[in-house]
């Protein structure tokens, strides 16, 4: 683990508990869609922001990692609303590709935060300028999907 400050810890802790958020939100979006392309995505999604987390967690002293599932208040209404619109919207494709394009949101604008942070160090910025990255063509391609639903 590289030395870092208790604002970097907070930061990284937020991106765990963000992609613990995610990686929930994809599992119900798997679960709740019938369609066999939308169920790949999805889990890809979810396994993506587990992968995150294990790039993250280096980055953690043990003591402040935050807990296996541990989520935010946020996060917690994220899942949510993940759960109650793909119940309302009966497995509509559009409207399952609506609530996964508002997690990615949610996700996209905790890494934009994380990353205007300027005590961060360059191994950890570089990391979550990556996972960023990754973050952003997974947004592209759900707004893509919804768009043509």
């Amino acid at each position: 683990m590289i030395a870092t400050t208790d604002k970097t810890q907070a930061v990284v802790k937020d991106l765990i508990i963000i992609n613990n958020d995610r990686c929930e939100g994809y599992k119900t979006a798997a679960q709740e869609t019938k369609d066999a392309d939308l169920k790949s995505l999805f889990t890809r999604f979810s396994t993506q922001s587990n992968q995150f987390n294990t790039e993250l967690k280096r980055f953690m002293s043990a003591d402040e990692a935050p807990k296996e599932g541990e989520t935010k208040n946020s996060g917690k209404l994220y899942r949510a609303w993940m759960d109650i619109k793909a119940a309302v919207t009966a497995n509509d494709r559009k409207g399952i590709l609506n609530s996964c394009e508002f997690g990615e949101d949610v996700a996209l604008h905790t890494y934009k935060d994380a990353l205007e942070e300027h005590d961060i160090p360059e191994e950890i910025r570089i990391t979550v300028r990556k996972q960023k990255n990754e973050l952003q063509e997974a947004h592209n391609s759900v707004k893509s999907l919804r768009d043509r639903s």
